[in-house]
């Protein structure tokens, strides 16, 4: 008992049985045990899900999912390593990310290249029709000049409000803009071949994890609905 705390000496002891104090018994303290983690692997979730099959709502989730449908999910899974649900969210939200930043890409090559497209066809309709259209500011903007060339001062005033509309000072050479489309040109050939294997990738990963939402009767999120309604509409 002397091993033990101050509490428990022959004197505290005969002093408690006497009624003089009070004994508080020694506490043990007790570890400490963490929750089970729940675990993330989908065929044992998927599995968990089967094993649901005696009760009276599988009639109803059967009726929703296709077995084979479900085998082949899995197939998918189990050979890109996407067994864990938090890998195969991340798994999607990449391939969406990579999808629609070549997507954009490659739409800013093609908006640029239509505004080399437009700018070539004015500076050349503003050289051709340019002698015409100083003839006509010497001939002290003439009606009867404009009537007989109304059609190139039209074409000669509609190229100057385009310039004056991009705030150009000084205009292209049509050299480089045409060097300049080709790089474009070259880059969205490289970009569209990365795109489409982006957008096969990420309509696979987004096909996988909507059939696993079904098994397992996970509700998608509404970015994931809209991106697969964009997909289906692609």
């Amino acid at each position: 008992m002397d091993t033990l705390s101050e509490g428990y000496t022959p004197e505290a002891l005969c002093a408690v049985l006497a009624g003089k104090r009070t004994h508080t018994p020694r506490q043990r303290k007790q570890k400490k045990t963490e929750p089970p983690q729940r675990t993330n692997q989908l065929l044992v979730d998927i599995q968990a899900k089967l094993a649901q099959g005696k009760g009276a709502g599988y009639a109803n989730w059967a009726k929703k999912f296709n077995l084979k449908q479900m085998a082949q999910t899995v197939a998918y899974l189990q050979e890109h390593g996407l067994m864990d649900y938090s890998v195969l969210s991340e798994k999607v939200a990449a391939a969406s990310g990579s999808y629609h930043a070549l997507s954009d890409e490659i739409k800013s090559a093609e908006q640029r290249m239509t505004e080399i497209a437009v700018m070539e066809k004015q500076i050349i309709n503003y050289a051709r029709t340019r002698e015409v259209y100083v003839a006509y500011r010497k001939a002290g903007y003439s009606k009867k000049f404009l009537a007989a060339h109304e059609i190139d001062i039209a074409i000669h005033k509609t190229a100057k409000q385009y310039f004056d509309v991009q705030g150009l000072k000084k205009l292209p050479t049509l050299k480089s803009l045409k060097a300049e489309y080709a790089e474009l040109m070259a880059k969205k050939k490289a970009a569209y071949a990365d795109y489409r294997q982006s957008r096969e990738e990420m309509k696979e990963l987004l096909t996988a994890k909507a059939n696993v939402d079904r098994i397992l009767a996970v509700e998608p999120t509404a970015p994931e609905k809209r991106k697969e309604k964009q997909t289906d509409a692609r």
